[in-house]
């Protein structure tokens, strides 16, 4: 039902709308996706010298996902995601410095050391959280387009899931919860092709994942999730969708992730000249680049300026992070719900 409470008639595709977006903006979205790139790279890089503890997955190749989905929000609206979180608490704009430091167990991170690389979290940038447990943040993303409806606003929540918690139980509770109510949730699958080491299609009886709202009456959308651009068109749509009070929406973005599913994944289960093939047909960064250079809004030297601006920034982010002091013991007793 829209918010006048009236039946709204359920569509099999959104309508398109031409979309607009300038050499600025453009530029913008490659300066974003390399910082993440280049911030994901360090990460692993501390990983390997043991300055990081803990698991670690890293978001390379799937930048363009969170990079399109954010240009289309604003204040106000609320994102959360599983333990791949770094990159999407960038794209909130959140300091490089306090993500770094959390990742390293720092008491100036963002969690105060506590969260590290899975469980990061910021009310103040509409960042709730990055969630350990598979799948166990879409029914609270759900919770919060249940409070953005409640408080009469027309803010949506965006919740990141992936292709293997695309299987969990608790999805489809959400999904009958968000139609029923007609919440402005905007589920978003990161469907990178493997479910930590197991295809999509060894794993789903139904492996084109943007139908699994049909049963819910959700309409669905499959986007390549290699493109920005595309994201981006995707995602605008999407938001117009549940501003307007038609209820949740599902974006399956068909992405590719280089890395292993997490930091101790040597993933053997793939062969090497499928990731390179994914490598120089589709990077997203690249394409945004091929963009920019055949549009001639940027040059060569400029991209080489961007990314030595981008490298010193990530540099910087290592650098306050290994010089920050570590959560002092009595830390342990602070932050903690006690129910008497």
């Amino acid at each position: 039902m829209t918010k006048s409470g009236k039946p709204v008639a359920r569509r099999k595709t959104v309508k398109p709308k031409e979309l607009q977006i300038t050499p600025q903006e453009l530029t913008e979205f490659y300066r974003e996706m390399l910082l993440m790139r280049r911030f994901e790279e360090k990460a692993g890089q501390m990983y390997g010298m043991g300055l990081i503890g803990g698991f670690c997955h890293l978001y390379i190749g799937q930048e363009a996902v969170v990079t399109g989905i954010q240009s289309a929000l604003k204040d106000g609206d609320t994102i959360l995601t599983s333990y791949r979180d770094h990159a999407h608490m960038l794209a909130c704009k959140i300091d490089p410095k306090v993500i770094m430091a959390e990742l390293t167990g720092r008491a100036t991170g963002i969690s105060k050391g506590k969260g590290g690389s899975m469980h990061m979290f910021s009310v103040k940038h509409g960042f709730y959280g990055g969630h350990g447990i598979v799948a166990a943040q879409v029914p609270i993303g759900a919770g919060l387009g249940f409070a953005h409806k409640y408080r009469g606003t027309d803010n949506v929540s965006v919740v990141y899931f992936g292709d293997g918690a695309s299987n969990q139980g608790q999805i489809y509770e959400t999904f009958n919860m968000a139609e029923l109510w007609c919440l402005p949730v905007i589920f978003v699958i990161e469907n990178n092709q493997y479910a930590m080491g197991t295809a999509v299609k060894r794993a789903s009886s139904e492996v084109e994942l943007h139908r699994r709202g049909e049963s819910f009456r959700i309409i669905g959308e499959a986007v390549d999730g290699m493109d920005v651009v595309a994201v981006r068109e995707a995602a605008l749509r999407a938001v117009e969708w549940c501003r307007s009070g038609n209820g949740p929406i599902l974006l399956e973005m068909n992405t590719y992730r280089y890395r292993g599913h997490s930091m101790s994944d040597p993933a053997k289960y793939r062969s090497k000249e499928e990731v390179q093939k994914m490598r120089a047909e589709h990077d997203p960064i690249d394409q945004v680049k091929k963009r920019l250079l055949d549009n001639n809004i940027m040059s060569e030297e400029d991209a080489k300026t961007i990314d030595k601006e981008i490298k010193a920034i990530v540099a910087d982010a290592a650098r306050f992070a290994q010089e920050s002091p570590e959560p002092d013991a009595s830390e342990l007793f602070t932050d903690v719900l006690v129910a008497e």
